[in-house]
């Protein structure tokens, strides 16, 4: 699987299933943040987790709320998504978790690389 990946650093991202996401996702401390940070490394459903504190303005319940959060930015694939946002959703304290998956259209061979070989079981390349 890991040559498959390595191979594939001549194939660009719109011509192979490895699909690298972006996804955002805010919690209200960096506690949260890092527990489940750790548990999608752990399960191997994020290569890489980043945070970094913020402030959001947002409507809930009829109001305009603010709060400082964290966001995390997880780099993950595509096909990774389903089971990552089910990790984040079940453990998540916000009753509706942001949960923002960006697909990555340029990356460098050398980060998808490492990307790949960070994943369970690496998505299957074509070829």
């Amino acid at each position: 699987m890991i040559a498959k990946c390595l191979r594939a650093r001549y194939v660009s991202v719109m011509e192979s299933s490895f699909a690298p996401l972006l996804v955002l996702c805010s919690f209200p401390d960096e506690n949260e943040a890092r527990q489940i940070g750790t548990l999608l490394l752990e399960k191997q459903l994020a290569a890489c987790v980043t945070f970094v504190a913020t402030q959001s303005l947002y409507h809930w319940q009829g109001k305009i709320e603010s709060a400082s959060e964290v966001q995390a930015h997880i780099k993950t694939s595509g096909s990774h998504y389903p089971a990552l946002e089910a990790l984040i959703r079940e453990h998540h304290s916000y009753q509706v978790p942001e949960i923002i998956g960006l697909p990555i259209g340029e990356i460098s061979s050398l980060y998808r690389d490492w990307m790949c070989t960070g994943l369970s079981h690496a998505v299957p390349m074509d070829q």
